[in-house]
Parts: structure tokens; sequence; C-alpha cells
């Protein structure tokens, strides 16, 4: 594709670091299912030496990527927590890291039970207030972890302001734009100095494939995740890549309708008797409302609500439902429920989840494509048959 900068976000989900095949004229990127590949003379090779190095489907996913995410550079990770696992390379004994309070529970499952005895030290805060987050920086911090929106309050953090704080204490501002999509955010062009994405979410979008991502305009910074991708081996394979570049292009008009159906069913959520909070940023009772829209081009296919109800009450709500599937992730075309207290935030230790706010009566919603009235429907029959 010619230079991509030139062409909108639609065009380059489906164009960006992709093009026919020259010998066949194949349309889509082939699934170059190879370990290794031919040399022309001992260490002479075409580009391609080993597929843990790099895959010609690899490479094409990467730059599609980068490009929806305004970047110069990507790398492709056979998960997001690979992604995340190649950030945290980066640090040394005796560094500090900043993070959201509420992020994924996976995120803070590495950060805690793993990263720690390697005599690293970890923050949790509330992001959504700048202050807090400028008062938990110290000289040793390196790092800053921001999610937004979060999961799975859906909070919304200032990129630009969090971006300026880090840059202050030379520390490495990151963003996990997996919620959002390049669709709807791009931190990058906020001041991020980089970008990470669990792919298997909306990228892929049809929860067939696991992967993750991270994007960067620093050639320097891309070099080290590159080094840490080659050396560590967290890599996808050609068939995965296939399946999230098959994704992106069709992200656009996809997002468009989980918008569009969240937004109608954080609305009627929002008026129900047996809901007493909605957690959704395009909700104008959303005490970050306003910072979304500002940051956002919409507010995302996410929902949380919460009800006056016990952790026994709440997991028979997630189990009556018929439409929405019990089940953990997010993102894909169809409608996902779930328990953040026992399913995708179960290792955060109860006392610290309850004081993020993430309670029992807490319900997580990834609102696929389908008819919104059916998903009304649904989720109103499982009220009824849990809380008759």
């Amino acid at each position: 594709m010619a230079d991509d900068e030139e062409f909108r976000f639609e065009t380059r989900s489906i164009h960006a670091g992709q093009e026919p095949d020259e010998e066949t004229g194949a349309l889509m990127t082939p699934i170059y299912a190879n370990s290794t590949y031919e040399q022309d003379a001992p260490g002479e090779h075409r580009g391609y030496e080993y597929s843990r190095t790099g895959n010609p489907t690899r490479t094409d996913l990467e730059a599609n990527v980068a490009s929806l995410e305004g970047g110069e550079y990507g790398r492709a990770f056979s998960s997001g927590m690979g992604a995340i696992n190649t950030v945290l390379n980066l640090l040394e004994s005796g560094d500090h890291v900043v993070a959201s309070e509420d992020v994924y529970g996976g995120t803070h499952r590495i950060f805690t039970q793993v990263y720690d005895q390697y005599d690293l030290e970890f923050d949790f805060v509330d992001m959504t207030d700048l202050g807090e987050t400028e008062a938990a920086m110290r000289d040793s911090t390196e790092l800053v972890w921001v999610e937004t929106p979060t999961n799975p309050l859906l909070n919304i953090v200032d990129i630009e302001g969090t971006a300026e704080i880090a840059d202050e204490y030379d520390a490495l501002s990151v963003v996990d734009n997996t919620f959002a999509t390049p669709y709807l955010q791009r931190p990058l062009d906020l001041g991020a100095d980089a970008v990470t994405h669990s792919l298997t979410k909306y990228m892929g979008g049809h929860s067939d494939v696991v992967g993750g991502a991270l994007v960067t305009d620093d050639e320097e910074l891309d070099d080290q995740f590159g080094f840490y991708q080659n050396s560590v081996g967290a890599t996808p394979g050609p068939h995965d890549c296939f399946l999230v570049l098959r994704g992106t292009k069709t992200l656009p008009v996809r997002m468009d309708r989980h918008c569009d159906n969240a937004r109608a069913l954080a609305e009627w959520l929002e008026s129900h008797d047996d809901v007493d909070r909605v957690y959704y940023p395009g909700l104008e009772s959303h005490p970050d409302h306003d910072l979304a829209a500002e940051q956002m081009d919409d507010f995302g296919g996410m929902v949380s609500f919460e009800m006056d109800a016990s952790l026994e009450e709440t997991a028979d709500v997630v189990s009556e439902t018929e439409v929405f599937t019990l089940a953990e992730s997010l993102g894909g075309v169809e409608s996902l429920i779930e328990q953040p207290a026992t399913m995708t935030h179960a290792a955060i230790p109860k006392e610290e989840r309850v004081a993020a706010g993430l309670r029992d009566g807490l319900i997580r919603a990834s609102i696929g494509i389908e008819n919104v009235e059916d998903l009304k429907a649904d989720l109103q029959q499982a009220f009824d048959a849990a809380l008759e």
C-alpha cells in the first residue's frame, strides 16, 4: 500500500501493511507456515531466517496494527500478557511502577505475583486523579501503566496529563488500549510512549484467536521490544496473525455497532429498578464523561453495572442469561457476561478488590453486535429468574 498516512482509518484497517501477493496475486496475506528459511549464503538471507525472529504474515500484522495506532513500529505477541511481559522486561531491580488501581486481573497478577520477587515495587492508584498519580511518583519510577477505559469499572484516565507526569520523571508511559481500540482512541497522539493491546479482543473480534501487540514511535524503544520479543519467544504463529488481520478489516464497522448497542443498553440499565449503578463513559452521569468525549471518538462496547446483591445472587444472574454467554474475555461479535470477583479479577485479594470498587454485586458485560432489544430481554429474564 502507498504511504498510508494519506488514507483514513477505515481504508487503512483493510489495506495497511498488506499488498496482493506478487507471484500469485492472492489478495489476502498468505499464512507462511514456516519455521525456517533458505539462506543464499551463510548469514545472507532475504529478510527472514527463523520464524521466532520474523515471519512474513506477522510482519504484515505488525505493520497493520502500527498504522491503525498511528505509530511507526509494531510488534505482535502470542498473547496480551506476552506484550505486557515484554514491557516489564525493560525494568531493573529497584525500579518503581505506578499503575491504575483497577487494572485487568492478569496485569495485576503479573505485577504482584511474578515481578515483585525481582525487587520491583508497584503502587496502584486512582489514576482518574492526576494529583494522586503525581503523588505516587518517585525518582525510581520507570514505568507508568495506564488502562483507559479501565477494566472493569470503565474509569477514564487523562492520557495526555498522565504522559506529561511520566515525562517529568523520565518514566515510560504505556497505555493498554484494548477496551477502546485505535478506532476510538489513539494514545500515541496524546503523548504516550507506547500502546499495548490484547489482540484477542476487539482487534481479532471473533473469539477465535489469542494475541497481543506493542506499538511505539520510538525506534530505540521498538528495538528493545524486538530484542525481548525474539529472546523470550512469546511470538504468535502465522495462522493467529492471519486471523487478526482478518479481524482488523472489519474493526470500524464492528465497533460502530458495539458502541451503539452498549449505549442503548447502558441507558436501559440506568433506569432499571434492579440496578444500583451503571459504569459506562457514554452516560452523562459518568464522572469522566467529558474527558472520555474529549479523548475518545466514541465510548466503546463494554458496560459494567452493580446490583445490591450478594456474590451468590449476582452469580445466579450471570448464569441465567441465554443470549449473553457466561465467559471471560470480551470484544467478540457475541455478547459475553461475567462476574469479575470470581472470574477475571479473582487474582486480586478481596480486601484490595473491594477497596478498588470491585464489589460482589458487580457484573461486567461485553456488548456484542446482536439486536439490542434481544439483549435487553435476555437480561430482564435473567433478573427475573435469579432475583424472584
